[in-house]
């Protein structure tokens, strides 16, 4: 009867690992505090809304800090724009990679997924634009087989992880993942010093195979976007950002804004410190800091943990650290009209 309940034990743990990377829970699911500061993973047709012709990005997190074994993921994007046609339609190619450490097994997930996202001009004399975006690869996960113990492994004295665990479930497997999404973002105001987008995504439409144990479909996942960036002067300006995910039966909320101020001048090296709020829906405030050296960024920000596991936390969420660089190609004869987030 032990033995049985051991084995059933390791099943829903497997079980759960499986799905808990399928759907948009508050601890498992791959997600970053700056999620502004990984683009492809909110939605494909975000690749490319950033002023300049490339852009690398990076964000590295670490979560629940008070147990033994905190969860890590790491995400690297990078894009390239250039103009297709005679007019201001422009493409972008680029690519996310994934990577998510969790658990006592070593549980680990690699995702290896290019983006390609077509931005459509809607008007010749104002950034304006429709994008419909793409992005589909491989997905890897593993754990390591040697730190499961059942109760096949003890022999009425102790445990010995030579005996075998008796049980049938892989140590890895890989899937495709597909994502499709589109967007639109524009310039406003007077001088159209403001900008805004908003975007709508469709993930793992394929609904692949993802399980250790048997197969569990990966649910599709639906995520709405939205940004606007507000300049208040040359060197004063405020940027909201907000994102909304529904993976049934399970939802996201997180919003909020940095407050950014510019020092330098024209000529000298240029300095842009932000500060500011977001909020993930009944799981945590997170203050952020970032600073921008001409076109290199760095931000640092940390989860305040208010949901019910603030207690067994200890109020410890995610410290997330996060380095974008970007650059303009040097050519007047084709410029590609940007926006400026």
């Amino acid at each position: 009867m032990r033995k049985q309940i051991t084995h059933i034990v390791v099943r829903i743990f497997l079980v759960t690992a499986s799905v808990a990377s399928s759907h948009a829970s508050m601890a498992q699911d791959l997600h970053f505090s700056q999620f502004y500061e990984a683009p492809l993973l909110r939605n494909p047709a975000l690749a490319g809304i950033y002023e300049g012709d490339i852009r690398i990005q990076g964000v590295y997190r670490t979560q629940w800090g008070s147990i033994s074994y905190p969860f890590q993921t790491g995400s690297i994007n990078g894009e390239y724009k250039f103009l297709v046609g005679k007019g201001q339609d422009y493409l972008t190619v680029g690519g996310q990679v994934l990577y998510d450490k969790a658990g006592s097994l070593s549980l680990q997930t690699v995702h290896v997924l290019p983006t390609v996202n077509f931005h459509k001009s809607l008007s010749s004399n104002r950034m304006s634009y429709l994008a419909l975006g793409f992005m589909g690869g491989l997905v890897n996960r593993r754990l390591d087989r040697s730190r499961v113990t059942t109760d096949s492994q003890y022999d009425g004295f102790m445990y010995d992880n030579l005996l075998p665990d008796n049980e049938t479930f892989r140590g890895s497997y890989a899937y495709t993942d597909m994502s499709v999404g589109m967007s639109f973002n524009t310039s406003f105001g007077a001088d159209d010093q403001h900008y805004l987008f908003a975007g709508a995504a469709y993930h793992h439409f394929n609904k692949p195979s993802n399980s250790f144990y048997r197969d569990i479909p990966h649910l599709p996942k639906a995520v709405v976007s939205g940004g606007i960036k507000l300049n208040f002067d040359e060197f004063t300006y405020v940027t909201f950002h907000g994102d909304y995910s529904r993976q049934m039966p399970f939802q996201e909320l997180i919003a909020g804004g940095l407050y950014s101020k510019v020092f330098g001048s024209e000529g000298d090296v240029n300095y842009t410190i932000h500060g500011g709020m977001y909020y993930r829906n009944k799981d945590a405030f997170i203050p952020v800091l970032k600073m921008d050296v001409n076109r290199l960024s760095l931000g640092l920000s940390y989860d305040i943990n208010v949901s019910k596991l603030a207690r067994a936390s200890l109020n410890r969420g995610g410290f997330e650290i996060s380095m974008s660089w970007h650059a303009i190609r040097s050519r007047a004869e084709d410029p590609v009209l940007c926006p400026k987030f």
